[in-house]
């Protein structure tokens, strides 16, 4: 059975099909990995052929999901409160919540967070992870972002991933490990290490 990784927040513009893409090339290297697409403009599923060696799919329904052959799952989903949500997040092994750094980018994934609650309690086994995607350089996060982000009792990754051209122009250049940017490279990778920790403890 494949492990499922879904990238999730209600809010556009805060990088998960970005990362999504990164992700998948980086867990490529070892396993077999399919990123399936559930938003219905398609956006990953419209440049598949610009990743020719990434099984990028659209599914119909969300129960083939589970169906897939292939060691992991990397499930991209729309920019807004779906009602598909908590359907995929009660097939997930682990929910990626990317936020913005700002403290209304941070109120606004309380919903998501809300619906990631109501499938743990259904689903013990699924857990979650806030990473901070998109981080301004030289911008501290602030005191009172740092405090709300550890009041909304969802773990908050170490791996912080910035800001940066070669990572938002990624999926234009067939991924961050095309490009020559080293630190970019690092906090991808980080945040895969980081993806599976969660995933293997008990």
């Amino acid at each position: 059975m494949a492990k499922i990784i879904t990238i999730a927040h209600q809010k556009g513009g805060v990088g998960k099909s970005t990362l999504a893409i990164n992700l998948a090339l980086c867990f490529q290297d070892q396993l077999s990995v399919a990123l399936v697409d559930t938003d219905l403009q398609g956006s990953l599923y419209h440049i598949r052929e610009d990743f020719p060696e990434l099984a990028i799919i659209g599914v119909d329904r969300l129960q083939d999901i589970q169906q897939l052959a292939y060691d992991l799952i990397i499930i991209d989903t729309p920019p807004y409160l779906s009602s598909r949500l908590p359907e995929l997040f009660l097939y997930s092994d682990f929910i990626l919540v990317p936020t913005k750094a700002g403290f209304f980018d941070v109120m606004a994934i309380r919903s998501t967070l809300a619906l990631i609650k109501e499938a743990q309690h259904k689903a013990p086994h699924i857990k979650a992870g806030i990473v901070l995607n998109m981080v301004k350089p030289r911008s501290g996060i602030t005191k009172d972002v740092s405090e709300l982000l550890e009041s909304i009792g969802t773990p908050l990754l170490k791996t912080r991933v910035h800001d940066r051209v070669s990572i938002a122009r990624s999926s234009m250049t067939a991924g961050i490990f095309n490009s020559d940017d080293k630190r970019a490279k690092e906090e991808i990778m980080a945040l895969t290490e980081e993806v599976v920790e969660q995933i293997s403890t008990e």
